[in-house]
């Protein structure tokens, strides 16, 4: 069966291309007859308007673009149930574009298929691509990389300071020998928890050991692998405490000392970040830095949905991070 057109609409309403286009786009110029008239019939034909030609025409798809390299775990499942909910409020639609390949996410962006991105750190957008989104006026919300122009802005969790504060508190339960479970080297928020680590050793004159930086990749499986590794190869030189760059390491972490006889907090406190879901409810549970993982997305959608209707310019927003104190984490009791 062929596709109605908008042809077949105005013959059979006896009416022309131009009044039936008129009625379907609620246009203010026809009398309320006629337009209930052209209303009707295209009903009667099943006619479906060509949504992309009337989108083109107006310059908006009412859709909104998240560019991501993964959607996997608690963190991504929060942040984009987040960020589809306040789309829904504000009247647009979210696709979610999950792909390493730049050419695919330019041409998404650059070829306006959406009125507005957020991306996720890290795609490592780089400045050339960056500069041409800003000669194109591409609205654009950044998640965890600080950026801000006319056109484009941040959103970013205060990584540093968070980091600082987790370690400090770690210090205050006298833990003196403290390992860092790093995430991904060249992303934003595993850099800056690792500066803080860092600075907080540094203000309390505590050693920076090279081998108590360990890669977990922010990742649980990786982690356990790591921990495992260095139980088993260095077990003389165990910490009093990690700090894992979230609550996925964390568990990891925990599962692996467990493995060996270790026993958190007892033994050695474990801490991680974000507060999943799961951090309460794992046991122990999880002492942890709060990210606030669905006020993120709806920030973001927020912000990107002021810019694109030109009520405000890029800005930079930092979310602070809240101390959770469970029980995988305890005073250090010396054992001679």
């Amino acid at each position: 069966m062929e596709k109605v057109t908008i042809k077949d609409v105005a013959r059979e309403a006896g009416v022309s291309i131009s009044t039936v286009s008129n009625a379907l786009n609620d246009v203010d110029v026809l009398n309320p007859e006629t337009k209930s008239h052209v209303l009707k019939v295209a009903k009667q034909l099943n006619y479906v308007p060509n949504l992309n030609g009337k989108l083109l025409r107006n310059g908006k798809t009412k859709m909104l673009g998240f560019f991501t390299t993964s959607v996997s775990g608690p963190y991504f499942y929060k942040l984009v149930e987040s960020m589809s909910r306040e789309c829904d409020r504000l009247g647009y639609g979210l696709n979610v574009f999950v792909t390493k390949d730049k050419q695919v996410i330019m041409s998404n962006i650059l070829g306006r298929r959406v009125d507005g991105v957020i991306i996720y750190e890290e795609l490592r957008i780089d400045e050339e691509e960056i500069a041409a989104m800003v000669k194109d006026k591409i609205k654009a919300v950044f998640l965890d990389r600080p950026l801000k122009n006319e056109t484009m802005g941040s959103v970013i969790f205060n990584s540093f300071e968070s980091g600082y504060e987790a370690t400090k508190y770690l210090i205050s339960l006298g833990h003196k020998k403290i390992a860092y479970i790093s995430g991904v080297d060249e992303m934003y928020d595993s850099v800056q928890r690792k500066e803080g680590y860092l600075a907080a050793l540094r203000q309390y004159q505590l050693p920076t050991n090279e081998e108590y930086i360990i890669q977990g990749y922010f990742e649980e499986e990786s982690t356990y692998n790591a921990i495992k590794s260095l139980v088993h190869l260095s077990p003389e030189k165990m910490p009093d405490a990690f700090l894992a760059g979230n609550d996925l390491s964390a568990i990891g972490c925990i599962q692996a000392l467990k493995s060996h006889g270790y026993e958190v907090p007892l033994d050695i406190s474990v801490m991680g970040f974000d507060d999943i879901d799961i951090a309460q409810y794992f046991s122990p549970p999880l002492t942890t830095v709060r990210n606030q993982i669905a006020r993120q997305g709806i920030l973001s959608i927020n912000r990107l949905v002021r810019m694109i209707q030109k009520k405000e310019q890029g800005e930079m927003m930092k979310l602070p991070g809240e101390l959770i104190v469970r029980g995988s984490t305890q005073v250090k009791i010396d054992r001679y």
